[in-house]
């Protein structure tokens, strides 16, 4: 199994388990962090689940669809590195990602 970092918005880094076929989103609502609400559950409905991804890794994720990057144009806290954590499946090839989730917008 694989291991995700996610940075949270107070800057304190938590290693967890991170099983492919997941999505990121998944794993981070599912190890407790509650300040990703993650409210459209990952239909691709809402921008809060927004994440900074390692810049080592933006290169190792699935291409943005159209309707991502709207979302994430809407957000104040955008960034070359901004991703929706719902549309990042974990695979092996991302063993050790690093996260760091958005401020709220």
């Amino acid at each position: 199994m694989s291991s995700l970092i996610i940075i949270d918005r107070a800057g304190n880094e938590h290693v967890v388990d991170a099983p492919s076929g997941h999505s990121v989103m998944e794993i981070i609502r599912d190890n407790g962090h509650d300040e990703l609400l993650a409210l459209c559950g990952g239909s691709l409905a809402c921008a809060t689940c927004h994440v900074h991804v390692d810049p080592e890794f933006v290169g190792s994720l699935p291409p943005m669809s159209d309707d991502e990057e709207d979302l994430l144009a809407a957000s104040d806290h955008g960034n070359e590195c901004s991703r929706l954590s719902c549309q990042i499946p974990m695979r092996d090839v991302l063993a050790g990602l690093k996260v760091t989730i958005a401020p709220e917008d």
